[in-house]
């Protein structure tokens, strides 16, 4: 792919979770009643909808971050490392609640488990009578963005406000499914653009195997039917592969990395550079590559935020890609 043609600057605007990812390095996870010591640890920044404002700010596009951090030093190290990746933090509340964290348990070959303390990400107040929990500066920004990223981080409600203001101005949104177990309702699929499970999420919300490329897509033709068009499956190292409605799938080889040291934060790295691609005026496929190099770069890095590559670096990954190739 070549340099991203910025057809346009509007904004890419993330509305999301941010969390402080408490990270142990263990060799296992621990048995029922078992107590074991890690190798390691650190706390780094991270949290689904952080994650992808990071990434898009890393790959210099102009980014928007909506959401909510304590008056902790968590918080601190949330606006730190967001302001440090270019993030414009115009629309982040500073609220009473902790900040969100995250205990992220890292063995060897890079593989993960979490377990996700919701904090100030769930503390968004339910107004009815059709007031808004968002500010009237924060619901303009959607509404000027160029895409709009979801992630289930935050409530329900919270994302399918988002949503519907952003469908009112005509403005494309990305719905990533990691974050909250449980159902996903279905007025909030239908007001969105295009889904983005893994294939365990998409196991989960449709019922249907997913152990083949073939039962992915059936699976995904499943989630047409409730009403969201597009679902762009994250398969890891298989790659990925978009299914519209209505035309054939398109696959994505991942882009295989030398070495793999921490996969967190990965696919919230291949959603926004997805995003970012796709808002500048890449074509969908050009815009799959470019995520799966941004992707492939992400999994050589402990962290999730820290590990975000910039812009200069998958273009030059893409580039040695295509002198290999050639």
């Amino acid at each position: 792919m070549s340099n991203p043609t910025r057809a346009t600057d509007l904004p890419v605007v993330v509305v999301g979770s941010a969390n402080a990812d408490i990270y142990v390095e263990i060799d296992r996870l621990p048995k029922e009643g078992e107590t074991i010591a890690a190798r390691g640890g650190q706390t780094l920044a991270g949290g689904k909808g952080a994650n992808q404002a990071a990434c898009a700010g890393r790959l210099s596009h102009p980014t928007y971050f909506v959401g909510q951090v304590g008056k902790d030093a968590h918080g601190s190290l949330m606006k730190d490392a967001l302001s440090s990746c270019g993030v414009r933090l115009d629309y982040l509340n500073t609220v009473s609640d902790p900040t969100g964290h995250a205990v992220v348990m890292l063995q060897p070959g890079g593989q993960n488990s979490i377990i996700i303390v919701g904090g100030a990400n769930v503390s968004w107040p339910i107004l009815e009578d059709g007031m808004s929990c968002l500010s009237a500066n924060a619901q303009q920004i959607i509404r000027e963005a160029g895409i709009v990223l979801l992630q289930r981080e935050v409530p329900n409600s919270l994302n399918l406000e988002v949503a519907k203001i952003a469908r009112s101005a005509n403005v494309p949104v990305i719905l990533d499914a990691g974050g909250m177990e449980g159902p996903i309702p279905e007025n909030l699929l239908k007001c969105i653009d295009i889904f983005s499970p893994n294939e365990t999420e998409l196991e989960r919300l449709t019922g249907a195997s997913t152990n083949t490329i073939d039962e992915v897509i059936e699976a995904a033709a499943k989630c047409h039917e409730m009403g969201v068009k597009q679902v762009l499956v994250k398969l890891g190292e298989k790659g990925s592969v978009l299914v519209t409605e209505g035309f054939p799938p398109i696959l994505q080889p991942a882009i295989l990395a030398p070495m793999v040291l921490d996969t967190t934060g990965a696919g919230d790295t291949f959603t926004a550079a997805f995003a970012v691609a796709l808002v500048e005026g890449n074509s969908v496929a050009e815009s799959l590559r470019f995520a799966a190099a941004a992707a492939s770069l992400c999994i050589q890095v402990k962290g999730a935020i820290p590990s975000m590559p910039d812009r200069n670096a998958v273009l030059q990954l893409l580039k040695s890609l295509c002198s290999s190739a050639d």
